[in-house]
């Protein structure tokens, strides 16, 4: 069963095209991309991807935490705790706030 490729997506056309070893597709990618090609075992990797149905070559969104706990509801908080009292420690902002210290240690010297 052939899948039809992306438009404009020459590694679509090509990872789709069955029957065709991935050394056979790495050959004239060498010639087209030199030292930049991907290796032969992306290649091989992504012609194995694309035979069992995957159809873009984007990485897809990943569910979990956000990368950032640095938002203004945040900075708002820690400001409040410093104004509070201008003692308390960043592992203590931290615990307060259920952030990690980093994200605390950012807000205190890094925003105004």
């Amino acid at each position: 069963m052939q899948h039809a490729p992306k438009k404009n997506s020459f590694l679509s056309s090509v990872f789709y095209s069955e029957w065709v070893k991935p050394i056979e597709i790495h050959r004239p990618m060498k010639v087209q991309y030199g030292d930049a090609c991907l290796s032969l075992q992306q290649v091989c990797e992504w012609t194995r991807k694309f035979m069992n149905g995957i159809s873009s070559v984007t990485d897809s969104p990943r569910p979990g935490q956000a990368h950032r706990v640095v938002t203004p509801k945040a900075i708002a908080a820690v400001e409040t705790i410093m104004k509070e009292n201008r003692r308390v420690t960043v592992n203590e902002i931290a615990a307060h706030l259920d952030m990690s210290r980093g994200s605390a240690l950012h807000i205190v010297h890094y925003t105004k």
